[in-house]
């Protein structure tokens, strides 16, 4: 006598799978909340296939869903942003500017450093704050100088991560000379 054959049980992979194709489609596709909590979700996936549909993500009409997407290319080290996301630095929207200076710090692509210098100059201070980190994680010795005139800016925290981003580069520029 032939038992029956349980229905295949769906993998952790193929739900895995289902889960990412979920989050994709409601990237493009979905409202406005689907759109934002997709891109903070594809981040988590850590898959590269993520990048494309993120890149797109920047041009949405939402400051909220392009600031998310901008901060997961950053999670994602998506180095086919880096243009994408150097065109953020100058969006109209503060916190689109502030994620994209931060993920192009956490990149590290040396093609940041001059379009993260002219963001020093931001009326935000946060957003002036995350340029000045990011140059610091680049650890490009071409942003001292201008990070040098942010150790006078109006902000504490400005400041605070001007001292920080040069400490970042001395002790890089002193690791390749040696």
């Amino acid at each position: 006598m032939d038992l029956p054959v349980p229905e295949e049980e769906e993998t952790g992979e193929k739900s895995v799978e289902r889960a990412f194709n979920r989050h994709i489609s409601m990237l493009r596709w979905g409202g406005l909340n689907e759109r934002w909590r997709a891109a903070d979700a594809l981040a988590e996936f850590a898959d590269d296939r993520a990048v494309q549909p993120l890149i797109e993500a920047l041009d949405d009409d939402y400051a909220d869903v392009r600031w998310r997407a901008a901060t997961a290319l950053g999670i994602l080290d998506g180095r086919e942003a880096v243009t994408p996301l150097i065109q953020c630095l100058e969006d109209e929207s503060s916190w689109v500017r502030m994620a994209a200076a931060r993920s192009l710090g956490l990149i590290g692509d040396p093609r940041a450093v001059d379009p993260l210098i002219r963001l020093l100059d931001d009326e935000k201070p946060r957003v002036r704050r995350e340029a000045a980190l990011a140059l610091g994680r680049i650890g490009n010795p071409r942003a001292r100088d201008a990070l040098l005139r942010l150790l006078d800016d109006t902000d504490r925290d400005v400041r605070e991560a001007a001292r920080q981003a040069l400490a970042e580069i001395g002790i890089r520029g002193e690791a390749s000379t040696a």
